[in-house]
Order: structure tokens, then C-alpha cells, then sequence
């Protein structure tokens, strides 16, 4: 006979071949993968045990049947001390723990225990009750399962009666099952992000792989070979050290540690608070937490440990710990730079160097800093405005024309057009408000007011109005106009200009006839 005897699962494989099937050894051994010699053996048992097809059912039994076909065995399996089968579950999921070494240690303990095989098939056996997601032996510290609930609770407007369905933020780990729960009113990217956050603070770690369900606010685009993460979400993973592999569509495998969870959270958090109405998320975040612990205590029966036990036990020392600062949620962009050389983010634009118009660029924005990235490296980094429409601009990134500009400003050339009048001053501020930068209209405003150095002021109050009417914001047109005496035409709807008689002695006054 085998030093090592067959499990039983193959063994009755090798039966059902046998009579069901009619297969010869060779076939069966074939089949089976396993030598012809031992096929033969087994198949004289079978003979010798008269057995027929279909079994009797009182042979369902492993033991009964293994007592039919060993009879002369004198230490049966059945009769042979199994070790703690709980315990041996746990080991397993310990860096670097093999079946092998366990049976080892277990045969040091207990010289006529189980052969190699029968601890395989017996923990098997044993195991194959536990739910998916506990017979998954995933290794401590290794990963996190996370998804959104799809059920949830009802938040009712105190004033208005409105009711919003809140749902579940939920983070499983997969050595301990140690469940993270948290209700999310919304389920966009900067909630994402913080809920991953919180999660790990509440672990106080990070494992090495997150797996989430391929949200969209997490995975731009699902795959199973090369699934497209969102910028933000990336920037996160990387902050903590961790790697994102994304449950493979059409996969249930991959993702049932987390659906088991978020089973478990729906009959011990949901349905216990599915008759609670809620008026405001602190309240609700109260009520979940509070059951989330009692769930983390609660024992696991097969495994005879709650989860926040095993956690402790054999996963919190496998966690990676976590930065000292937790992660600063950080928008991502590619603007392309403009023709002033400027980038915007939120309605705000910020320089780049002249030489990148026309390139686009990374951007990374924090409720505190704007930082642009080219080609990986980071070339510049501001304190965040929130001014819409207004311009933050660095010297050293503007051409050697502009910067003879720099010491005029928008302030100082209005001031210096209201000197010649209102409608030159409303010209100037038109010119600037035009350009996508006011610094782009310096040089036309510029072009305006040197013009009082050959018209008078009536002249270019004239040709500014004018130029305001038409839109024609360039000084190019008020010079135009000036030379060609355009300015001194009625605009548009308006009566020409009678012109002022001259005074002299021919002149009679209005006295002349009183």
C-alpha cells in the first residue's frame, strides 16, 4: 500500500470512474493523476469490499466508507487525534506558514496522527463551512477588500421632510476580517478619499494591496488585465506605500471577501437600524459605530475569535504604519499652458515659463498648494488662490518684452488715462478686461495714451468713445481714427455736432435787437 493514502475526495473519484463509468487503471490513473500501481491497489479494495454503483448511503460517510476498504488498517483515521483545526486556519494566514510545516509541527506533537494528505483533506473538510470570504486564507497585512454598500439607511431633512438614502463606506481585512464601516451621503471622489483615510486610521496601518470593487470614482476604467485608477486615488495609494489591484470583473473570487462584508454589516448594522429615522449624519455616524464595535467583538463561531481577537493576534503587527501625516486630499489635472504662459485651476491661472506654451502639464491642487508637474518633475509650486479671473504671476517666467512692463500696472495706467478723460479711462480698463491677462493689454493701452503727444485730449476722448461703441479695443483703430478725423463723425444715433460760430467785431450779439 502508498506510504500516503489518497483522500478521500480522490478516492471516491476513483470509484465513481470505476463503476459508474467503466474506466479502466490506466484510464483512472490517468484521470486522477496518480501511478497505475496505486490505482490497481485501490481497485482490489473496491473488488474485495464488494462495493456497487450507486453507494449505499450509509457510505456518505467517510469514516464508514474508510472503515469498509481498510479494514485491516490498525489505527483508522477517524480514531487518530486531529489537531485544532481553528488554530491551524489562523496559522495559515502567517507570513511565509505552509500546510507542510504545520503537519510537520503537528507530527512532532503527535506521532500517530493524520498523513500529510489526510491533514490536507481534513482541513478541507473542516473549512468548507466557513463563508467565502473566511476560507479565503489571505495572508496577514496583505490586503483590504472595499466597496459601498448597495442598501443603506434613510436621512430625513428635519425642516423640509426630504429623505436621502445614506449607504455604507465599508474596508474588510483580509487575514482577520476586521470590518471598517462608515455611512457616506454621497459617493464621489472626495469622499472616496476620506473614507480611506478614516479606515486606516481606524486600523492604525495600511496593508500592502487595497482591493476595491472598481467603483467609478475609483477606477476610471475597469479591466482585468490593466485597469485605469484615478489620478487622486493613485496620489493616495502611493502616500500610504500601498498597491491598488481592482477585483477583476466577471471575478466573484476576487471580490467576496468584501460582498460577504458587506453582507455581514446589512443584517448586524443595517437591519438593526432599518426602523431608526435619522435626522442629521453625526447622529447616524454615532449609531453605526457603535454596532460596528459590537460586530468586530462579536465571536466568529467556527473560529472560535472575534474578529477585533484575531486582528490583534496575528494582523496588526503584519500592517504597515502609517505616514505621519495622514493623506491631504489633492485634485489632478492637465492643463495645457495658455498664450499669456499661464495654467488655470478653479478660475485661477498661474505662470509656467514662457518657453512651455502650447505643452500640457500636470497639475496637483490641495485646499493649500497648486503644484505643476512636467513630465513627472515637479517645476513650480504656489500657496492656492481663490480670487476667480485674477492672475498669480512670476517674473522669471515671463519674456524679456514683458518685463519691461512689469513696473506698469493696471491701476497706474487707468489713473494716468482718466487725465485725459472718462471715455479714455473707460478705453484703457476695455483693453485690459479683453486679454486673457491684463499685462497683454499693456502695450495697446500704452499705444492710447501716447497719442496725446500729437491730438488733443478733445480728440481722444472722441476717437475713444468711438472705438467703445464699435469694439474695436486696439490702438491701432483709435490712431486710425484720429488721422483719418473719424472721430469727428456722430456715432451711431446721434446728431451731428452744430459747430460754434466764431466771435469777432461782424458779430451782432443778441443785445443788437433790444
Amino acid at each position: 500500500m502508498a506510504a500516503e493514502r489518497l483522500p478521500m475526495r480522490k478516492l471516491r473519484e476513483v470509484i465513481r470512474l470505476r463503476l459508474q463509468a467503466g474506466q479502466s487503471g490506466r484510464a483512472i490513473a490517468r484521470a486522477c493523476g496518480i501511478s497505475s500501481s496505486t490505482v490497481s491497489e485501490y481497485l482490489g479494495r473496491i473488488a474485495l469490499a464488494g462495493l456497487g454503483w450507486p453507494l449505499l448511503p450509509e457510505l456518505d460517510d467517510d469514516a464508514a466508507l474508510e472503515r469498509l476498504l481498510f479494514p485491516d488498517e490498525r489505527h483508522p483515521v477517524s480514531n487518530r487525534p486531529e489537531p485544532e483545526w481553528s488554530f491551524i486556519h489562523r496559522e495559515l494566514q502567517r507570513r511565509h506558514v505552509t500546510k507542510q510545516l504545520l503537519w510537520q509541527e503537528y507530527k512532532e506533537a503527535t506521532p500517530g496522527g493524520l498523513q500529510y494528505s489526510q491533514f490536507c483533506d481534513r482541513y478541507l473538510r473542516w473549512a468548507k463551512p466557513l463563508s467565502a470570504t473566511m476560507r479565503q486564507a489571505h495572508r496577514v497585512g496583505e490586503k483590504a477588500f472595499i466597496d459601498f454598500s448597495g442598501s443603506g439607511l434613510d436621512l430625513v431633512h428635519p425642516v423640509t421632510g426630504e429623505c436621502q438614502t445614506v449607504v455604507l463606506f465599508l474596508a474588510v481585512l483580509g487575514a482577520s476580517n476586521l470590518t471598517y464601516a462608515e455611512p457616506v451621503l454621497n459617493q464621489d471622489l472626495p469622499t472616496w478619499i476620506g473614507c480611506h483615510v478614516r479606515a486606516l486610521e481606524y486600523f492604525g496601518g495600511t496593508t500592502e494591496i487595497w482591493v476595491p470593487d472598481n467603483p467609478r470614482v475609483g477606477v476610471t476604467k475597469a479591466s482585468k488585465y490593466e485597469p485605469v485608477l484615478n489620478r487622486t486615488y493613485e496620489d493616495l495609494a502611493g502616500h500610504y506605500g500601498a498597491a491598488v489591484i481592482p477585483a477583476r470583473p466577471y471575478k466573484p473570487r476576487d471580490k467576496a471577501k468584501v460582498e460577504v462584508g458587506v453582507l455581514i454589516a446589512s443584517r448586524w448594522i443595517l437591519a438593526v437600524l432599518r426602523n431608526r429615522i435619522f435626522y442629521s449624519m453625526e447622529e447616524m455616524r454615532v449609531a453605526v459605530a457603535e454596532l460596528l464595535e459590537k460586530l468586530n467583538h462579536r465571536q466568529m463561531r467556527r473560529l472560535k475569535k472575534s474578529r477585533r481577537e484575531l486582528f490583534e493576534e496575528i494582523e496588526r503587527a503584519a500592517m504597515k504604519p502609517l505616514p505621519v501625516r495622514p493623506y491631504e486630499y489633492a485634485e489632478w489635472a492637465r492643463p495645457r499652458v495658455d498664450l499669456s504662459y499661464h495654467v488655470e485651476h478653479d478660475d485661477h491661472f498661474y505662470s509656467v515659463h514662457y518657453s512651455l506654451i502650447g505643452e500640457q502639464l500636470d497639475l496637483r491642487a490641495t485646499e493649500a498648494t497648486v503644484e505643476i508637474f512636467r513630465r513627472g518633475t515637479r517645476i513650480d509650486s504656489y500657496p492656492r488662490s481663490y480670487a476667480k479671473g485674477k492672475y498669480t504671476t512670476r517674473k522669471e517666467h515671463m519674456p524679456r518684452a514683458h518685463l519691461d512692463q512689469v513696473e506698469w500696472t493696471p491701476e497706474r495706467l487707468t489713473d494716468w488715462a482718466t487725465k485725459t478723460g472718462p471715455q479714455t479711462a473707460a478705453l484703457v480698463e476695455a483693453i485690459m478686461a479683453s486679454k486673457g491677462h491684463p499685462q497683454q493689454g499693456f502695450k495697446a493701452c500704452l499705444g492710447v495714451l501716447r497719442l496725446a503727444k500729437q491730438y488733443p485730449a478733445q480728440r481722444i476722448e472722441r476717437a475713444a468713445a468711438r472705438a467703445l461703441h464699435f469694439r474695436t479695443l486696439n490702438s491701432g483703430s483709435v490712431a486710425s481714427m484720429l488721422k483719418n478725423n473719424l472721430d469727428q463723425l456722430p456715432l451711431p444715433g446721434q446728431e451731428e455736432p452744430q459747430q460754434a460760430l466764431p466771435l469777432h467785431e461782424n458779430i451782432r450779439g443778441g443785445r443788437y435787437y433790444h
